[in-house]
């Protein structure tokens, strides 16, 4: 039964190990913050699979998480601000693929995560200017999302640098960032359509994947408990420093 999964998925049994507790991990960082899922397994699993592979089997597993916390999303988001945020982004995306013609994507992409690095630091360390929560910024940050998806896949994380700025609760600001990379599934799985990335072998390894995906989700849920609450902006601001950094690494080396 086992090998005839990894001949469906085209993995060895060492690499489905490595890529199962990759999986467990990000699912547990998804249901404590809400985001990083794609982040993290990316960045862990391109050394075996092709960039080009792993985004159609992410976006599955992020339609999994999407679902799963789609309950608690819906009771705890501001909806009125996450659709301002999912509309501003869905109008930003082409100006920043349209940027991609013009601009190096790579070049693009280090700008993109040194801007998101640098505000992160500044809010870790309360430094950040009263702006970033303001209703202009608002307005500003999903077409600065949008466009930051077309050009570098960053748009999440400047969502989660607007949500983190807002000064609500934990359970609040995880709920806006699970109800904008929900809505935003339907506008990536578009295009992946229409660039034919989406295939029957992601799907299938994003299958295989799922029941992994949910225990550490389960755990992440365990994990968001009133005590833990408290550290949950400053976690979340780790984990964007963290994903910058190895981002910046990977494009330097």
């Amino acid at each position: 039964m086992i090998t005839y999964i990894l001949e469906i998925i085209q993995l060895t049994e060492i690499e489905f190990i490595y890529c199962s507790f990759v999986v467990f991990f990000a699912g547990i960082v998804r249901g404590f913050s809400g985001f990083a899922l794609s982040a993290i397994v990316v960045a862990s699993m391109v050394g075996i699979l092709p960039t080009i592979q792993l985004i159609p089997m992410v976006l599955f597993l992020e339609a999994v998480a999407g679902i799963v916390m789609l309950r608690g999303g819906i009771r705890d988001a501001n909806m009125p601000v996450v659709w301002i945020l999912s509309i501003g982004s869905i109008l930003g995306i082409p100006i920043g693929l349209l940027a991609t013609v013009i601009l190096p994507v790579e070049t693009s992409r280090i700008i993109a995560l040194i801007l998101i690095l640098f505000i992160s630091l500044l809010q870790l360390f309360k430094l950040t200017p009263g702006i970033l929560s303001s209703k202009p910024t608002l307005y500003a940050t999903g077409i600065i999302a949008g466009i930051a998806s077309g050009i570098a896949a960053v748009g999440g994380m400047v969502i989660a640098l607007y949500v983190l700025a807002s000064g609500e609760s934990a359970k609040s600001m995880r709920g806006a960032i699970v109800m904008f990379l929900f809505i935003g599934l339907f506008t990536s799985m578009i295009w992946y359509l229409i660039y034919g990335i989406m295939d029957v072998r992601a799907a299938l390894r994003g299958a295989v994947f799922t029941p992994i995906l949910l225990v550490g989700i389960f755990i992440g849920f365990r994990l968001f408990s009133p005590t833990l609450q408290k550290f949950y902006k400053q976690f979340c601001l780790v984990l964007l420093i963290l994903i910058s950094l190895i981002g910046l690494f990977r494009a330097f080396i």
